[in-house]
């Protein structure tokens, strides 16, 4: 994991760059004309989370009237840098709840109120507050930055003006033997690995009883803007809740690209810790030789449990597909085809690309039928890209050599060779009458060849 500085804390949200990012440190001086803190100050006056619980609440006297417990602070208030909000406090054998207006200053050591009175209330928590200690410590993060799923060692605060925000989180082995050591070291934190909290997204408990200590903050958090195999990554990282939550934050197309992506193992097993119907769902969704390669990885009344909750359609498709043998043409083509007749021009079909966009991954080709839905001829995406519009596939393809096809029974070492031979990015699979059934792209023949390697998704013209 990367180092990171603390940020500079702005007087609201942080503005953002043309290309989506966060400004840099001197973009922000120039949109806000007065700073709570620099970098430096901030760094040097953090506080440890860690270091502070436990440590003494202290009246305008200086007398002790408890220990801290716990932080509250609101994380679900679109703020980059959450603020505290309250704090549990235990006073003999009760343990009341301080709003955080009570709080004079924090520092590494204690905390001192603003009042002698002491209004003290059970704690009771507010939508899109959580404890700090509690609910994050130990707990995994999602570094978004970095694409990977973290634990949170350490927090730090920071008192900026009157009011104290958290400002990083600390991942490091370091800070984890220092919660281990002496209580005097955790009042002094070195935080040379912190992660800028405004990268951080974390996910909710395993217990249905403990509510999730952190939901993602906007609609266009961070999460949702990686790609399927960051998205992946993430997956396999985070517990069953964590899956849970990130799956139904996510766009249903997007979640099922990002199931594409995972490896073998780790997708059958977050498959059956789903709910069938919503498993069923997802895998309907991927690219079909993608889902028939989902659903060889589980037993057969398993496949047939989600099988059965898929449309007719879905289920005769997935059907034929686990019907071939994994290691034969037919098992590792993909049924998602673009095909046009000799007439149309490249306009037209390059219009009829654009429905298929969802598929781009799985088209590097047109394949061009006849009459009776024979194969005659199969147009590369690039043949599409510098013909003129107006120009009919019958002048592009070439009658006199058709395309190399491949039968359903191929085995794998022959679809290779022929890959290798032809020097085509994808080749047909027919029938015994010449009709395309499906398409063999090079990835698939890779991951066919070298399982366990992970998914390798190569680029296509039409992306």
């Amino acid at each position: 994991m990367s180092d990171r500085r603390f940020p500079s804390l702005p007087r609201g949200p942080a503005p953002r760059a043309g290309n989506g990012r966060r400004s840099a440190p001197a973009q922000l001086f120039e949109a806000y004309s007065q700073r709570m803190t620099t970098s430096r100050q901030v760094r040097h006056n953090i506080i440890s989370l860690v270091g502070l619980v436990g440590a003494p609440v202290l009246n305008q006297s200086g007398e002790e009237v408890g220990r801290l417990v716990d932080l509250v602070a609101r994380v679900h208030g679109g703020d980059d840098y959450p603020p505290v909000t309250g704090m549990v406090v235990r006073i003999g054998r009760r343990r009341a709840y301080l709003d955080a207006s009570a709080i004079d200053h924090v520092d590494r050591r204690s905390v001192t109120l603003r009042t002698a009175r002491l209004d003290l209330r059970e704690f009771q928590r507010r939508e899109g507050e959580v404890l700090l200690a509690r609910d994050i410590l130990d707990h995994q993060l999602v570094d978004t930055d970095e694409v990977q799923v973290i634990r949170a060692a350490d927090l730090y605060l920071a008192q900026v003006g009157d009011q104290v925000r958290v400002v990083g989180v600390d991942v490091s082995l370091q800070t984890l033997l220092r919660r281990l050591g002496p209580k005097r070291f955790r009042w002094h934190p070195t935080p040379d690995r912190v992660i800028d909290w405004a990268a951080v997204e974390s996910f909710g408990e395993d217990s249905p009883e403990e509510p999730a200590a952190m939901k993602l903050r906007a609609p266009n958090a961070a999460l949702r803007r990686l790609r399927p195999a960051e998205l992946a990554d993430v997956l396999e990282g985070l517990g069953r809740s964590g899956r849970q939550e990130l799956l139904a934050s996510l766009d249903h197309d997007v979640a099922a690209d990002a199931l594409e992506e995972m490896e073998p193992d780790e997708l059958t097993a977050l498959l059956r810790e789903m709910e069938p119907s919503q498993a069923a769902d997802l895998v309907a969704a991927m690219e079909p030789d993608e889902a028939a390669e989902a659903l060889r990885e589980l037993p057969e009344e398993e496949q047939g449990q989600l099988l059965a909750r898929m449309p007719p359609a879905t289920q005769r498709e997935l059907a034929r597909l686990l019907g071939y043998a994994p290691d034969e043409a037919g098992g590792v083509m993909t049924t998602v085809l673009a095909c046009a007749e000799p007439h149309e021009t490249v306009e037209e079909v390059r219009k009829r690309l654009v429905k298929l966009a969802k598929h781009q991954t799985e088209i590097d080709s047109v394949a061009v039928l006849d009459a009776e839905g024979r194969l005659i001829g199969d147009v590369s995406a690039f043949d599409l890209l510098v013909n003129k519009s107006g120009k009919q596939l019958a002048d592009i393809i070439d009658l006199e050599n058709p395309p190399v096809t491949l039968r359903p029974d191929a085995d794998i070492d022959t679809v290779a060779t022929e890959l290798v031979e032809s020097r085509r990015s994808s080749l047909l699979v027919v029938d015994d009458d010449g009709k395309p059934l499906g398409r063999i792209l090079v990835d698939d023949v890779l991951d066919a060849l070298v399982p366990g390697h992970g998914r390798l998704h190569f680029p296509r013209l039409l992306q």
